[in-house]
């Protein structure tokens, strides 16, 4: 067979494949306790006891909480502050897999000065599972812009978002690696993942191999090509539906994506699970059933 013959094929195939797909598999995720008239986003699991944490704000004001709730035999406890929060805005909580550390977004400050930027901050858990106090992440990780969503993948990369100067657009995905002297080298993710508009979110996959962008119109997916990234693809309808969805968590085995979308109904901010592999239980039952921990 020659090579073009053999080539015509498996574009033929691909295609059958492609046309043959089942839609994405997505499904509201609204327990009690946690959905409410406001807005949810930006959930992340305790990997040490399963609280969760997750961003509350009043509709479209962008006075955003960060809130930890207590899986308990009657559902999910009264939604409240954590320890090291304070009354500034504060969002985008995520968890280092070990649960040592939890990265969050804040105007708090280090100096009595109020702050309008968002910077990221990294809190340590101490051996006897308490929250210490938060440290403010180094400039050039910080800067006199904005940042958003830090996520370390599982290389060692920071991802985050950002308004700073010289991106590609009006906000960027950026990338940030310690030397582990206090030095930092801070990368634009280039054209593959940022435009002229709005990129603010990133999410790796637990194996690196994939990455989900929040960004103008909703959601995109982006592949590992060797140490960068292949040029995005914006996920399908059934996950964009109206180009607000954000705060998107990939569940441990990286089967599950949970994601939020402003529904315009007066549970304004819901969250929703897509189904990407499988059919897997999570997030995880609140009360767990019956003989299960």
């Amino acid at each position: 067979m020659k090579p073009t013959q053999v080539c015509l094929l498996l574009c033929l195939a691909h295609l059958c494949a492609s046309a043959d797909a089942a839609p994405p598999t997505v499904t509201a995720w609204a327990p009690r306790g946690i959905s409410s008239p406001q807005f949810e986003s930006h959930a992340a699991f305790d990997p040490r006891n399963g609280d969760l944490y997750f961003v509350r704000s009043t509709p479209r004001s962008g006075r955003w909480r960060i809130l930890v709730s207590q899986c308990t035999p009657q559902g999910w406890s009264v939604p409240a502050p954590p320890t090291f929060a304070t009354d500034a805005v504060e969002a985008d909580p995520w968890f280092t897999p070990d649960g040592r550390h939890l990265y969050f977004i804040s105007t708090r400050s280090t100096d009595g000065v109020t702050r309008e930027d968002l910077d990221i901050w990294l809190v340590e858990r101490a051996a006897d599972g308490r929250w210490t106090t938060p440290t403010r992440l180094p400039e050039p990780v910080n800067s006199t812009g904005t940042e958003w969503a830090p996520r370390v993948a599982a290389d060692g990369w920071l991802y985050f978002g950002s308004d700073r100067p010289g991106g590609l657009g009006k906000t960027d995905i950026w990338r940030a690696r310690s030397d582990g002297q206090n030095g930092w080298t801070v990368r634009n993710l280039g054209p593959s993942i940022n435009s002229a508009g709005e990129d603010y979110e990133s999410e790796i996959s637990p194996d690196g191999s994939s990455m989900i962008v929040m960004a103008e119109g909703g959601l995109y997916e982006a592949r590992a090509n060797g140490t960068e990234w292949a040029a995005r693809v914006k996920l399908p309808p059934e996950i964009n539906v109206n180009g607000s969805e954000n705060g998107r968590l990939y569940s441990p085995t990286g089967d599950s994506l949970l994601f939020s979308r402003d529904t315009g109904s007066p549970l304004s901010g819901e969250f929703f699970v897509w189904r990407i592999r499988g059919d897997e239980t999570w997030p995880s039952p609140c009360p767990a059933p019956s003989g299960k921990n």
